[in-house]
């Protein structure tokens, strides 16, 4: 594994009672970005403690233009046309450059 990806965290807080419905369409698109895009290296949807409905997305791809390919991909788009009417928020994505592992 390449010692620096590029990082994307992506974070939604769910309406209550949608957390199943949301995470159904999550594992989707997780699931299709890690089996169809070689570039993403880890795709991972958590639910944190104590945070009630909040889902966040932690994604790591070879570089920016992985992730810009992923943002055209089909999988993509069924979650993004799917996921409005599931969530109160969604929060800014935040960007960053993992250094190690």
């Amino acid at each position: 594994m390449k010692a620096s990806a590029f990082v994307v965290i992506a974070e939604f807080q769910v309406k209550p009672g949608q957390r199943s419905a949301f995470l159904e369409i999550a594992q989707d698109d997780a699931r299709h970005s890690l089996a169809d895009e070689p570039a993403c290296r880890q795709f991972d949807v958590i639910c944190p403690d104590g945070l009630g409905d909040t889902v966040i997305f932690y994604e790591v791809y070879d570089s920016r233009a992985a992730f810009n390919a992923h943002l055209e991909t089909p999988h993509l788009k069924r979650f993004q046309s799917a996921f409005p009417p599931l969530i109160v928020e969604e929060r800014p994505v935040r960007f960053a450059t993992r250094h190690y592992p």
